[in-house]
């Protein structure tokens, strides 16, 4: 298949994948009001689809490999495109995420958002972002579910270093809940912005648990190796090669 045929049909995948937002947004939209679990189902039914679309559409198979997290933990994930969202709330039963605060305001997924118990945070307060974090976690406690955050706080594109951020570590120390690292090489085929849509086979892993009572240096450390260390070898088992 040429390149243009390729980009038409991961422009044609895009604008039916928001198309089904709205959609599945309005289907869920009453069962949503009246629980959480409501909203969650329809979270988890439009990531299915647009797993589902984006094989069919553009080749781009999708797996999840390790075992899935249950029950109240925290999920430190490696976060290259909006597609890893997607594949981890595709099967995390009750995800809820530490997400910037723009997104709140973003029609239909920030009310989605909010209403599965995410977590907005200013993130260009540095400092006191961590103490609003921390105390926004506190008062979203009560909203079971597996919490998830990004520790280099963005989308990193493939063989891109970034730092990885204290506030994980310190959200790790205060919730005092076991730690699932998640590694992925989504952004392979997805990349942070742009049309075009590689096909291939997208992988997150969730990796051994880390649990409670580390220091935070020891933890942070150790995150950073395992995440970083599966994401190369995920994106080398896809054909990456990083520039030198």
């Amino acid at each position: 298949m040429t390149y243009p045929l390729r980009w038409l049909l991961s422009l044609a995948f895009i604008v039916q994948m928001y198309a089904a937002m709205v959609v599945l947004a309005i289907v869920y939209a009453i069962p949503a009001m009246i629980s959480r679990s409501g909203a969650w189902a329809g979270v988890h039914a439009y990531c299915r689809w647009v797993r589902l679309s984006a094989r069919v559409m553009v080749g781009l198979r999708s797996e999840i490999r390790g075992e899935v997290p249950e029950g109240e933990v925290l999920i430190a994930s490696k976060h290259q495109s909006f597609f890893d969202i997607i594949l981890i709330c595709s099967v995390v039963a009750r995800p809820k995420f530490i997400m910037k605060k723009e997104l709140k305001w973003a029609p239909i997924l920030g009310w989605y958002a909010l209403r599965i118990g995410c977590i907005p945070v200013d993130r260009g307060k540095k400092g006191r972002a961590i103490a609003e974090m921390k105390r926004a976690v506190a008062e979203g406690a009560r909203v079971p579910g597996q919490l998830i955050i990004y520790p280099q706080g963005t989308r990193v594109a493939p063989g891109v270093p970034m730092p990885y951020k204290v506030g994980t570590g310190l959200l790790y120390q205060q919730v005092g809940q076991t730690c699932i690292p998640a590694a992925t090489n989504v952004g392979v085929f997805w990349p942070r912005h742009g049309i075009y849509r590689k096909p291939g086979l997208a992988v997150v892993e969730f990796l051994p648990p880390i649990p409670p009572g580390k220091p935070v240096g020891d933890f942070m450390a150790e995150l950073e190796r395992v995440v970083e260390t599966a994401s190369d070898r995920l994106m080398a088992e896809a054909g990456f090669v990083a520039r030198a």
